[in-house]
């Protein structure tokens, strides 16, 4: 049987879903409470350089408003840190951190199990044909963590 074409987009959306939704209940089960993807993507966005709310924004595709925000809760919940810029005092720097990692690497820790629970239910030979299928049509660079927002840099009105 031929599948109308969106279906293959909306499998592929609801298996992300799916292993995501998984992840936040596990970690809310672990303590850590309202883990959001969008605050994992923002905190490796700024583990890969985003030092500033301009530089956040710009990475994952939203307004410095909007990273702002997710900067200020970052910060609530101790996961990064906001310091003055030593070479420029009117510049703040944000990082990550100890906590902000330790959140980062327990999700990672959690996705490992979850693709483990793939691998039992498919077997290994299917998990990892799977994973070379999906990767020959986004290939290995495509994939960038910190920039969830890329959809959003086609719409009108987004800059």
């Amino acid at each position: 049987m031929i599948r109308p074409g969106p279906n293959l987009a909306l499998l592929l959306l609801g298996s992300y879903r799916k292993l995501v939704d998984a992840a936040v209940l596990e970690l809310e089960a672990r303590g850590y409470d309202d883990v959001r993807p969008s605050l994992h993507y923002a905190m490796t966005a700024i583990d890969l350089g985003s030092e500033s709310a301009s530089e956040l924004g710009r990475a994952l595709s939203v307004t410095k408003q909007a990273a702002a925000r997710t900067i200020a809760l970052l910060v609530e919940r101790g996961w990064v840190d906001v310091e003055d810029d030593t070479a420029d005092r009117r510049r703040k720097r944000i990082h990550v951190t100890d906590l902000g990692h330790r959140v980062m690497r327990e999700g990672e820790s959690i996705f490992d199990d979850l693709r483990g629970a793939w691998a039992d239910q498919l077997g290994d030979d299917e998990l990892a044909r799977l994973e070379e299928q999906l990767t020959m049509f986004v290939g290995d660079e495509s994939i960038r963590l910190e920039a969830p927002g890329w959809v959003s840099e086609e719409l009108p009105g987004n800059t």
